[in-house]
């Protein structure tokens, strides 16, 4: 649990829109968009992450695209670490380092620039959701292997009904797992 009030929690609940149907039928897409389109909310939400960030004395933050880098940049710039991002294979220009991973309806990759993190980096995982884990996982795998520390994953929200936390827990090696809300 965090330090992220009550008060906090409430506010960020309180701009994500269900959206019924979304991406298809039967799915309650959780839409951030209001949330980002208030800025008491955002400078809320940007603040609480960055005060996970120091807390847990991360060095530079990793944004998972896309929406994990709409928040992960202001986090950074707020607790005064660099951003590095994570992006879908095949966006990164020059040499990356690449993780496959499996979802449950195929696979994916991500990648990273392997030189924009060095051993004594302790990286802390920045995104919007967590959902069943896949991403979050490859990319503590994807840190590991550049050579850095892993601070911790954070996540404004996490649909615990989908088990990501279960699945990343082996990978996080004992290094904490926050969301802000659980739904």
């Amino acid at each position: 649990m965090t330090s992220t009030t009550e008060s906090t929690r409430e506010l960020l609940l309180s701009r994500i829109r269900d959206v019924a149907d979304y991406p298809k039928p039967g799915v309650v897409f959780k839409d951030i968009t209001p949330l980002l389109a208030d800025p008491a909310a955002f400078a809320a939400l940007t603040d609480a992450l960055a005060e996970l960030c120091v807390r847990h004395g991360a060095t530079k933050i990793v944004g998972l695209e896309a929406r994990g880098f709409i928040l992960a940049a202001p986090v950074a710039v707020r607790a005064g670490l660099g951003f590095v991002p994570v992006r879908k294979a095949g966006k990164l220009p020059g040499a990356t380092l690449s993780q496959s991973y499996e979802l449950e309806y195929g696979s994916a990759e991500i990648e990273i620039h392997a030189e924009d993190l060095e051993a004594e980096d302790r990286i802390m995982v920045i995104d919007d959701v967590l959902a069943t884990g896949g991403t979050a996982e490859a990319s503590l795998e994807l840190i590991r292997r550049a050579g850095a520390q892993v601070a911790g994953v954070s996540v404004l929200m996490e649909l615990g009904f989908l088990a990501g936390r279960a699945r990343l827990e082996p990978a996080l090696r004992g290094a904490p797992l926050e969301a802000l809300i659980t739904v």
